[in-house]
C-alpha cells in the first residue's frame, strides 16, 4: 500500500532545499547596499578605463572546443563509478562501459575530422 508518511523526509528535504536559496536571495537583496555611480555602471570595474567597444565577436571554434572538453570531462565522471565497482558488477557492465567509450571515441573522431579540436 502506498503510504504518504513514508515520504515525510523527502518532502522536508525538498522544502528546506527550496527555501534556502530563496531566503539567501531575499536576504542579500535587503542587506546589499545600492550604490549606482558612474564606476558601477561602467563596463569594467578594475579601475582601468575601457578602450574600444565592449562587443567583441569570438569565433565559434572556441565554443566548440569548450563544448568538446565538457563532453569528455563528463565522460570521466560517468566512468568513475564503473571503475570503482567493476569487480562487483561483472562482465555485462564492462561491455556496457566499453560500448559507452566506443561511442565517445566515435564522437571524438568526428570532432577531430570536423576540425573542432584545432585551436587556431
Amino acid at each position: 500500500m502506498f503510504l504518504l508518511h513514508e515520504y515525510d523526509i523527502f518532502w522536508a528535504f525538498l522544502i528546506i532545499s527550496s527555501l534556502i536559496p530563496i531566503l539567501a536571495f531575499l536576504i542579500s537583496g535587503v542587506l546589499a547596499p545600492i550604490n549606482e555611480g558612474p564606476e558601477k555602471l561602467s563596463s569594467y570595474e578594475s579601475g582601468i578605463e575601457p578602450m574600444g567597444d565592449a562587443w567583441l565577436q569570438f569565433r565559434i571554434r572556441y565554443y566548440m572546443f569548450a563544448l568538446v572538453f565538457v563532453v569528455f570531462d563528463v565522460e570521466t565522471v560517468f566512468l568513475y563509478p564503473w571503475a570503482m565497482s567493476f569487480d562487483v558488477l561483472g562482465v555485462s557492465v564492462f561491455i556496457e562501459a566499453f560500448i559507452f567509450v566506443l561511442i565517445l571515441i566515435v564522437g571524438l573522431v568526428y570532432a577531430w575530422r570536423k576540425g573542432a579540436l584545432e585551436w587556431s
